[in-house]
């Protein structure tokens, strides 16, 4: 009785904090919610498909019962096809959602995207490049880093993007938006045409590997891939947090962040290494997966707000739930067929960001 009552005086006390300003309570209580979404999304994820896979067959089997609760055909589905994808699906949601919000945190603007601004294209050319060139150009980079190799080259790529696309944009410690934009436009361009080059020239065997490219996928998703791409997602994932205080400073302008106290040059450094590796090594394993990176953070601020100690977690496990929602469209919206990824987010994603652009235009100069 007494728990009953205490429900609804939270909930009370939420739409309050929420109506004055304060969303702290409102933003742990909604990171709390999304946990438990994407715990459960993941394992619809894996439970769903032509296998008939339950969930408590697979508990079962899991804990050591020998009473046939799945067969061999179902084991191999089940672990090597279905968790690996979703495991992928989460890493990769989660680390395009949380470089949309350093990159809007940094920019300080909405629609900053890594996939917009033409990171992920340049990521995308770093390991076309590995793929076609490889044994010819970069058979030492493949001798000494292995499979680890591909998602090291889209790093590269995505970090030299980043890094020039900050110093277009950027005179005098102000970022113009306008010209962010349109550098991004003109830098995806630039290497979708070298990756264009390099598909001319590929052979038959490379053709179909640039595929994987074209609009994003997870099905190509392997523990081979995961142990090439996942810590570098991981290790980004975990500095990022740290950005949280330097981000929310920033917002008010670089000199107000330095007068903070914030270490603005290291910041954007960290935020720029950041952003690169996790993106880089999502569109080595994934491909080009749009408009994730704006979509969330957006949504999660217009209900939790700026502060990016709440918006940084709940925009990993939000990307990661949407991504792995995707995919599972993905697999059984046109089955047997699969549908690429990159068309649902983007149905979802272009609209969303005409929506963004419309809405905030009169304060962004545009």
């Amino acid at each position: 009785m007494e728990g009953a009552m205490r429900r609804p005086a939270l909930a009370a006390r939420i739409v309050r904090d929420w109506r004055s300003g304060d969303r702290a309570g409102l933003a742990r209580c909604l990171i709390a919610v999304l946990a438990v979404l994407a715990a459960a999304t993941f394992m619809t994820s894996i439970t769903t498909g032509a296998a008939d896979a339950s969930l408590s067959s697979i508990f079962r089997w899991l804990s050591g019962e020998t009473d046939q609760a799945m067969s061999a055909r179902d084991r191999i589905i089940i672990l090597d096809i279905r968790l690996p994808r979703a495991v992928l699906g989460m890493l990769v949601g989660a680390s395009l959602a949380v470089s949309g919000v350093v990159m809007q945190g940094l920019f300080r603007n909405p629609l900053a995207d890594p996939g917009l601004v033409g990171v992920s294209s340049g990521a995308s050319l770093g390991a076309v490049l590995l793929i076609v060139l490889g044994d010819v150009a970069f058979g030492p980079l493949f001798a000494v880093f292995g499979f680890y190799a591909l998602p090291f080259g889209a790093f590269l790529g995505g970090l030299a993007t980043t890094l020039l696309l900050y110093r277009i944009a950027t005179r005098g410690g102000q970022t113009s938006v306008a010209t962010m934009l349109l550098a991004g436009i003109a830098l995806g361009a630039l290497a979708g045409a070298v990756t264009g080059v390099l598909v001319f020239i590929a052979d038959d065997k490379q053709l179909r590997d640039l595929t994987f490219w074209g609009l994003g996928s997870l099905a190509g998703a392997n523990w081979t891939k995961i142990a090439a791409a996942g810590p570098i997602i991981l290790v980004s994932l975990a500095v990022v947090p740290f950005l949280a205080r330097g981000l929310n400073a920033i917002t008010l302008g670089e000199a107000a962040a330095y007068h903070m106290g914030v270490p603005v040059q290291r910041l954007k450094n960290i935020a720029v290494f950041s952003v690169a590796g996790a993106t880089g090594a999502s569109v080595a394993v994934s491909g080009g997966i749009g408009f994730v990176g704006i979509v969330v953070p957006h949504l999660l601020r217009l209900v939790i707000g700026p502060d990016h100690r709440y918006l940084l977690p709940a925009s990993a496990l939000l990307g990661g739930t949407l991504l792995i929602f995707a995919d599972m469209l993905a697999r059984t919206i046109v089955s047997p067929a699969e549908l690429p990824i990159g068309i649902i987010t983007a149905f979802v994603g272009a609209p969303f960001f005409l929506w963004v652009l419309l809405r905030g235009r009169s304060n962004m100069g545009l």
